[in-house]
């Protein structure tokens, strides 16, 4: 998205158009001059300025009001400013006019003062931009895919979503990977509503908010009398969700003792109650997710292998963070701000093109529910409809763009250093994190580690 205002100058008096064109350019607009209304209607057609500045006056059978309508029939936002000799300005009123099919946005009369040029200019294209950017985000928005509350125009997060609908219908257990705030639960609700089971539970325990004495019992429940402060019977989050759906959020935190007991429920169906000895069967689906690599718990003993792979043994879904999905960013941002819309009673129809900028080119460590709550709160100090960069917070304020960086220069080196290279900058680009890093390099995490140990990177 650009700030940057296309204007079209149109004036059949060349030395006055480049006149204009020159002024325009100092205060860094992008013009284009053409000397008839011809030509005007032909570049308004190849490419729709934000701007067009046009003599009423013209040489030939196509005077300004015709470039006037040409424009606004090409692109409504496109703002028109008309130049008119003294004595009828009238004309050009008349075009300003609220009755107006086809209105203009201001007139200027000669000569020129060139000051005024340049502030009716800037204003002109202020507001041009913002709905130029306005329209693009509703487009883009209209152009998302959504399922189930999750939206995005991104082929990662579509990948993902064709996979979530693909195991909704099973009845196998699922593991989600993803970093905080990248929408687990919200994966697994999708999961749960696009399931047979749908209609039924859905229970959530978060097995890092609980303590590990206290988990056993979130889980199973347990019997009056089975320790201090059991008063009566309660029931687990398994047996509360009989018939529908448990999900199990950063279950990397879940200690081994409950684990084992967890995978004995998850392949005979049995729950024991604490302080029962009585069995007891329930039909749930098992959903469980994490923003731990558990292929490192698993290498050092802090996860079970074998519940590993009785989680992942259907496949996984893998929420992509947010920076690696930038073009998501404009259509989320849409759906915030009609969301704190709603929430406020406020109407915000825009936001500018420097602060989504700044929103676009942010690492977004927090992801998705990192940008919901700078959105609204955005929306909550912003003393208009269109939110801008002095809406942001100090941190996004103080970011600076994303720069590419050009390709290194390879020529020269060995393909054993080429490779050990683009290890390392995979590495890098994904924090340390090797399954990740393998998937990307489209190789097996075992070549993976040795080709680590083979290059001393381990």
């Amino acid at each position: 998205m650009s700030d940057t205002a296309f204007v079209l100058i149109v004036e059949d008096e060349v030395a006055h158009g480049e006149a204009i064109a020159e002024a325009l350019r100092r205060s860094k607009y992008v013009c284009h001059v053409v000397v008839s209304g011809e030509a005007a209607v032909e570049s308004i057609r190849q490419r729709p300025p934000d701007l067009v500045v046009t003599d009423y006056k013209l040489g030939g059978k196509i005077n300004g009001m015709d470039v006037l309508r040409e424009a606004k029939r090409t692109r409504l936002e496109t703002e028109v400013i008309l130049i008119t000799a003294y004595g009828s300005e009238e004309l050009a009123r008349d075009a300003l006019s609220r009755d107006s099919e086809f209105r203009a946005y201001d007139y200027l009369i000669k000569p020129i003062d060139i000051d005024l040029l340049r502030d009716k200019v800037a204003r002109a294209a202020k507001q041009a931009t913002a709905a130029r950017e306005a329209r693009l985000l509703r487009e883009q928005t209209d152009q998302a895919f959504e399922f189930s509350g999750i939206i995005g125009a991104s082929e990662t997060i579509q990948r993902e979503i064709k996979r979530l609908k693909k195991i909704a219908r099973s009845k196998s257990t699922v593991l989600i990977f993803g970093e905080t705030g990248t929408g687990k639960e919200l994966f697994a609700q999708a999961i749960h509503q696009n399931s047979p089971r749908a209609g039924k539970p859905f229970k959530v325990l978060n097995c890092a908010a609980v303590s590990d004495t206290l988990l056993e019992s979130e889980l199973f429940g347990h019997k009056k009398g089975a320790f201090t402060g059991a008063v009566v019977d309660r029931q687990g989050l398994i047996q509360a969700a009989d018939g529908g759906t448990l999900f199990l959020d950063e279950i990397g935190d879940m200690p081994l003792s409950m684990q084992a007991k967890l995978l004995r429920t998850l392949e005979s169906g049995e729950v024991l109650p604490v302080g029962s000895n009585d069995v007891q069967y329930f039909d749930v689906r098992t959903v469980a997710a994490t923003n731990r690599d558990l292929n490192d718990l698993v290498r050092t003993g802090a996860f079970r292998e074998d519940l590993f792979y009785r989680l992942h043994a259907h496949g996984a879904i893998r929420i992509p963070p947010l920076r690696q999905r930038r073009e998501d960013i404009p259509v989320l941002t849409q759906r915030f701000m009609e969301q704190a819309s709603k929430e406020y009673g406020t109407t915000f129809e825009s936001i500018s093109p420097g602060a989504m900028r700044k929103l676009a080119n942010y690492s977004w460590p927090g992801n998705v529910r990192e940008l919901r709550n700078v959105i609204f709160r955005m929306c909550l100090e912003s003393e208009g409809p269109t939110l801008s960069t002095t809406d942001l917070p100090d941190t996004l304020q103080a970011s600076t763009d994303i720069v590419p960086a050009g390709p290194p220069n390879l020529a020269g080196m060995s393909m054993a250093d080429v490779e050990r290279l683009h290890i390392m900058n995979t590495l890098r680009m994904f924090g340390g994190n090797r399954e990740k890093t393998a998937k990307a390099l489209g190789i097996g995490a075992r070549t993976l580690y040795r080709k680590l140990s083979d290059y001393g990177l381990r």
